[in-house]
Formats: structure tokens, C-alpha cells, sequence
């Protein structure tokens, strides 16, 4: 049994909820089981199509169990997406504030089978996209559609990694100054060549934990933006793996805007002058 949260306690701030569990009846004796925020799911009654919760979406990026697909704009999910997730175009003729992805584009990634586990996912509890695009996946055909309804802000919230790609890298870095970019290569690497305005945070120097190593040295000396902690932080580094585990430890400092590049750097540098 999955723990119910409404829309209005989501309404403002999501991470607040993070600091209690949710408590849910088991049974009808009145045993109960606490059930955490990662357990928790929206419950909204009359939906064609059922809920998982955030730790079901991490099982399922771990163990491949179904194809997850981004059904936001691909400019939107070009600027930060939940790895592995797959994004198509949209379907013709509508207005943006009714934008779905196109099934038939869907129906083509798969490959036909409309067996195949989907889950989808958007831009939270208020957005209207997965929903839209489960109902027309069911029409289609499809007989194992779930939605994230909780989406990407409640995914990163819950200290989920997102990635961007390179075409908004490129924007960002021309685009939004308040940016900060975030080179996780060798010291020796970052002075030999890097982006303009980026700052060196050593994948090499992390250490595990919480408030230690390089990342709280990247808090105290003023590289990390500490009294913004929306700021918004794009990382890279060598390859993708480089990249992800620096995201993955500033995340962890409760900075929630954070986004990796999964390329290599020369494909950055190439890009972004």
C-alpha cells in the first residue's frame, strides 16, 4: 500500500515534506507500517492509469524493468532528464499548453510491441502531460502504461541526478550567467584547458559522506554557491562517469538544481567557447 500525499501538501516548497514519514493504516486490526517519502505516491482517485512511486522509478533504472520516457518538450528535456530516459517529438497540431508526445513516435521506439512496460514521467504533480500521453498510449493499444507523477522536481527533491545535453550546455553557458559550471577533472587537467568560467571540483578528491573532502572545501572557499542553493550547477568532466559522481556529491550538500553533461569534455570544448 502506497502512502497518499495531496496536491496542496505538494504546493509550495516540495522538499519540506522530506522530513516526515508518511504513516498509512496496513490493515483493518489497525497495525500500522511507516511508509517513507520515497514510498509515497499522489493516489489520485480515477486515473486510468496507476502511479509508482520515486523508489520504484530507481529499481526500474537499475534493473531496465521498463522503458522510461520524458513527456515534456524536447527543449525542456534537452535542459535536465532523468537518466535513461527516453524523450520523442510531440504530436502535431497542438497548442503548447496541450502538448503530448506523439504515441505513433512512441509506438515506433518500441518497436510495435505494445506490451512492453512504459512508465512516463513530466514536470511534477500539476503537469498534465504523462497523463494525456498514458490515455493515448491505452487507446493506442498499450497494456502496461504507469505514470511518475510526481515527476522531475520531486525526483530531484529526493536527491535524484539529472542530466543535460549538449545543445542546452551550449545555451546555458551563452545564456544564463548566474550559472555555475562545474569541471570534475584532475586539477592538472582543469589549468591546462576548461570552460570560461568553469571551477574545479576533483572527482579524484571526493570523499564519501556528507560535509567532507573536496566538496566541503568547494562550500567553505566560496566555489560552490552557498547562499543560493537553487543556483543552477552543470557538471563535466572527462566522461560521463567523472561527471555524475561530482553532480551526485554536490546533490548530496542539498543543492537541487544540479545537472551532469554525459559526453566528453572534447565534445564540450568543441561547443562552448
Amino acid at each position: 500500500m502506497t502512502a497518499r500525499i495531496s496536491k496542496a501538501a505538494l504546493r509550495g516548497v516540495v522538499v519540506a515534506v522530506m522530513i516526515a514519514p508518511c504513516v498509512v493504516p496496513e490493515n483493518s486490526v489497525g497495525a500500522q507500517t511507516v511508509k517513507t517519502i520515497v514510498q509515497a505516491t499522489l493516489e489520485e482517485p480515477n486515473q486510468k492509469t496507476s502511479e509508482i512511486s520515486t523508489d520504484d522509478l530507481r529499481g526500474i533504472l537499475v534493473t531496465g524493468s521498463a522503458i522510461v520516457f520524458d513527456a515534456r518538450p524536447p527543449r525542456e528535456y534537452a535542459m535536465s532528464h532523468i537518466p535513461g530516459a527516453i524523450n520523442v517529438r510531440g504530436k502535431p497540431g497542438l497548442s503548447m499548453s496541450q502538448y503530448v508526445p506523439d504515441a505513433g513516435e512512441i509506438i515506433r521506439a518500441l518497436d510495435g510491441n505494445k506490451a512492453s512496460p512504459v512508465v512516463l514521467y513530466c514536470s511534477g504533480p500539476f503537469c498534465g502531460r504523462s497523463k494525456r500521453l498514458s490515455e493515448e498510449l491505452l487507446a493506442a493499444g498499450f497494456t502496461n502504461v504507469r505514470r511518475y507523477q510526481l515527476g522531475i522536481p520531486v525526483w530531484r527533491a529526493l536527491g535524484g541526478s539529472t542530466q543535460i545535453e549538449l545543445e542546452a550546455v551550449t545555451y546555458v553557458h551563452e545564456m544564463d550567467r548566474s550559472a555555475v559550471f562545474v569541471d570534475a577533472r584532475d586539477p592538472e587537467e582543469f589549468q591546462a584547458v576548461t570552460l570560461p568560467r568553469a571551477i574545479n571540483v576533483p572527482a579524484s578528491r571526493l570523499e564519501p559522506g556528507k560535509d567532507v573532502g573536496e566538496v566541503r572545501r568547494a562550500k567553505d572557499d566560496g566555489r560552490l554557491p552557498m547562499e543560493d542553493h537553487n543556483t543552477r550547477l552543470i557538471v563535466f568532466g572527462r566522461d560521463s562517469e567523472q561527471a555524475r559522481a561530482v553532480a551526485e556529491a554536490i546533490i548530496g550538500e542539498a543543492f537541487h538544481n544540479v545537472a551532469f553533461y554525459g559526453g566528453t569534455f572534447e565534445s564540450l570544448g568543441q561547443q562552448v567557447k
